[in-house]
């Protein structure tokens, strides 16, 4: 997949508040920034500047305030709102009050997957094709005046031709100081940029961004990446490219980091770089005053991290996703022997739900929404019955095993005359929103796709009896230890050790009890198969997304398992052609009730 949109090295970008240096060549200033004089040092007033950055992370393709899979305005039970649209009125109040050329905004990544919108835009009316439309998320954020954006491992979901020209089509550069080319090892993106701040001093502030994003993305989009790019970690790159900064003239320093803060990973040990390790970077690479994060999900308006070496504190901050906050670092700074130093950073975030939308952005794109709204409507069948996943992360429910039955059969299809067409097949599935439902009478698009709105494809992957109950009772760590007896609030039983959602999983084709009494790694009861107990040494066929087959998870067994089978296919698309090739969905000729929750035996619901 080609390489060569534009190179980076030796390429200007200008964008917002500042000239911007992108990887390594100068552009003349453009802005002009504030000062104030309230101190004296020396019998001189001493020289300061104040500038504000803002991020968001993790939008997701979320432009409008729009819920595609209900098809109405977004809400949750904290009301927030969703979109570009809330954060573009945001960023103008901010800039009102700054002032234009005091503001830089970026971005954490995470930007072209996640709704209807850029599904439609990648797959359905792709911007990859001859005279092809504009991304929806181009538009929006160079409307809005974007600095830069750090790539996020979603960037990568719908392979490399689209990332490159959804770059092509940003007007500020894609940053990865930790995506290189996989031959040359040079980096197949822009590292970093450098902004210039003019103040009245005469003496303009250099700011210099740095982008990283997840290194998960070598086992997450492996058949994307695989011999085309390499993705090493954060800290490592940091340290490398900020010493770099600095002797280039950075007055100040900030990573957007499309990785989260807890120092851990999902994937174990499968690769050597820490997941979320936006905190260790502060921690371990001098020279960083503001570290923009992303990829965690989680709302965090101010964080300080030491550095060990320096005993600096580095200001983090998270602005929740698909832009419901924004993210205001404001640093102030003061001229001292011959250069601008950092005297305060701090952070805070605004919230989306605070503002209406800015008619500019959706007026600017209309047309796409009401393109993707009447796709998304389009009736593929009928259900006898209304299904929901309201209680599907405690209760084996139809519209979960409607997703197993469907990854079943088309294991079994493409199994069929083949090697292992004797194995039996299991299947593997998640409740990815407690939201999603079937209802009775008409199926549209959107009704199946909320059941999948992640763009995993399908897999088939060959464990044994005894790796089958290891793999349960990962899954089964996922709820809350809750004595026999003891009353049960389903909302504190799942989600024990902060697993989200997408990693339980329920697994199809056998029969087992999970019994929350008992520690987590001791919960699987009963593991039967045709109603005897599984055989240790039998062999089954594991249908699994890729996320989970590449190590996403870190469930033990799966991603060194034997490969029989994968498709290219996403699963969400797997079950749309599935209901309309049935026409009409049954839940009473696939739904069973082959797991549950006990303790001691007796069932908890």
């Amino acid at each position: 997949m080609p390489l060569n949109r534009r190179a980076f090295l030796g390429t200007s970008a200008v964008a917002g508040a500042g000239a911007a240096l992108v990887g390594g060549s100068a552009v003349p200033a453009a802005a002009f920034g504030r000062g104030q004089e309230p101190g004296h040092g020396r019998g001189r007033p001493s020289k300061r500047y104040s500038f504000t950055v803002m991020g968001t992370t993790d939008l997701h393709g979320n432009v409008f305030n729009w819920d595609y899979f209900t098809d109405k305005e977004f809400d949750d039970k904290d009301h927030n709102d969703v979109g570009l649209a809330k954060i573009s009125t945001l960023v103008d109040q901010v800039r009102r009050e700054k002032g234009r050329g005091n503001t830089l905004l970026i971005d954490a990544g995470d930007t072209i997957q996640g709704t209807q919108l850029s599904y439609y835009y990648a797959k359905v009316d792709p911007i990859t094709a001859r005279r092809g439309p504009v991304h929806p998320m181009a538009q929006a954020m160079n409307a809005i005046g974007y600095d830069a954006a750090a790539l996020g491992n979603h960037e990568f979901n719908y392979g490399i031709p689209v990332l490159r020209k959804f770059e092509e089509q940003c007007d500020f550069p894609l940053l990865g100081a930790n995506v290189l080319d996989a031959k040359s090892l040079r980096p197949a993106f822009a590292p970093y940029v450098m902004k210039r701040m003019r103040t009245p001093h005469g003496r303009d502030v250099r700011v210099a961004i740095l982008g990283l994003t997840n290194p998960g993305v070598a086992i997450w989009d492996k058949a994307n990446v695989s011999g085309k790019m390499v993705f090493p970690g954060l800290e490592e790159q940091a340290a490398k490219f900020v010493p770099r900064l600095r002797s280039m003239g950075a007055d100040v320093v900030i990573v957007s980091a499309h990785s989260g803060n807890s120092g851990t990973s999902s994937y174990g040990d499968q690769i050597p770089y820490v997941e979320n390790a936006a905190g260790l970077v502060a921690e371990q690479v001098p020279g960083i005053d503001a570290i923009l994060v992303g990829h965690a999900h989680l709302e965090i308006p101010e964080y300080f991290v030491e550095n060990k070496r320096t005993g600096k504190k580095v200001v983090l901050s998270e602005p929740l996703k698909w832009g419901q906050r924004l993210t205001l670092f404001d640093f102030d700074l003061v001229w001292e022997k011959g250069r601008w130093v950092v005297e305060r950073a701090g952070s805070r975030v605004l919230n989306s739900n605070t503002v209406a939308e800015d008619p500019k952005i959706t007026r600017l794109l209309a047309d796409e929404h009401e393109k993707v709204v009447a796709y998304v409507n389009q009736v593929i069948g009928t259900s006898t019955a209304a299904m929901s996943t309201a209680e599907a992360a405690w209760k084996d429910e139809p519209i979960i095993d409607l997703i197993n039955v469907v990854q079943t059969e088309t294991v079994r299809s493409a199994l069929a005359g083949g090697a292992y067409a004797s194995l039996p097949v299991l299947s593997q599935a998640s409740c990815f929103s407690r939201t999603a439902q079937i209802p009775a009478g008409n199926v549209t698009i959107r009704d199946a796709a909320g059941l999948y709105p992640f763009e995993n494809t399908l897999e088939a992957r060959v464990l044994t009896g005894a790796q089958v109950r290891e793999y349960l009772e990962f899954s089964a760590r996922y709820y809350v230890q809750t004595a026999a007896g003891a009353p049960v609030d389903p909302s504190k039983l799942t989600n024990a050790e902060n697993t989200p959602d997408y990693n339980y999983d329920a697994v199809s084709g056998l029969t087992y009890e999970i019994d929350v009494a008992k520690p987590s790694g001791s919960r699987i009861v009963n593991l039967s198969f045709e109603g005897k107990p599984i055989d240790p040494a039998a062999e089954f066929v594991l249908a699994v997304n890729n996320y989970r087959a590449s190590g996403g998870g870190n469930f033990p067994h799966v991603a060194a398992a034997k490969q029989v089978w994968a498709n290219s296919e996403e699963i969400r698309n797997t079950i749309i052609a599935w209901v309309q090739a049935k026409g009409s969905v049954d839940a009473s000729q696939f739904a069973s009730v082959d797991w549950r929750l006990t303790r001691d035996g007796v069932p908890v619901f």
